[in-house]
């Protein structure tokens, strides 16, 4: 009984969550941080700080961890929607971010953050592609060339000694 060996590549199912849960992890991170944003430490705001080097992390890690560039922009997309959403003034003219120094490093400083993480995961990624390799990892059945079909066996004439 022979076995095949399995595509590795995920399925698109897979990478469709994927995508979605890297996408609801960012919308996490904005909807936190723009809760917890206000936290210092005397005069420097460290949470709003922490936040904002949080999302690069996140965008960074996820374009290395799915192989894929495009995964950086999935908690980028996440963030920006929650944060600015969140950071946008209620009718009767209430804001949950407000116009401090910590506010503003984590509006400003987290989109700095994000399009840092972008960059850099479309940077890597791609230099990684172009040279046929993926970063922290093997190059596996989907960056490898596929492998060559076997040789047909020699034919020889009746008669003919092997090696002749």
């Amino acid at each position: 009984m022979g076995t095949a060996t399995p595509d590795r590549r995920p399925s698109a199912i897979v990478t469709i969550g994927g995508y979605l849960l890297l996408f609801a992890l960012g919308v996490l991170e904005g909807l936190l941080g723009s809760l917890w944003y206000a936290w210092t430490l005397g005069p420097v705001p460290v949470a709003a700080l922490g936040f904002a080097v949080l999302i690069f992390l996140t965008s960074f890690g996820a374009a290395w961890g799915m192989q894929a560039a495009t995964a950086g922009l999935m908690p980028a997309v996440g963030w920006f929607a929650a944060a600015f959403i969140l950071a946008m003034p209620t009718r009767g003219g209430s804001v949950l971010i407000t116009n401090t120094s910590a506010g503003k490093w984590f509006l400003y400083g987290g989109t700095v953050c994000v399009l840092a993480g972008v960059v850099a995961s479309f940077a890597t990624q791609g230099r990684a592609r172009a040279e046929g390799r993926v970063i922290g990892r093997s190059a596996g059945p989907r960056h490898a060339a596929p492998p060559a079909p076997p040789a047909p066996p020699a034919r020889r004439r009746p008669g003919q000694e092997p090696g002749q």
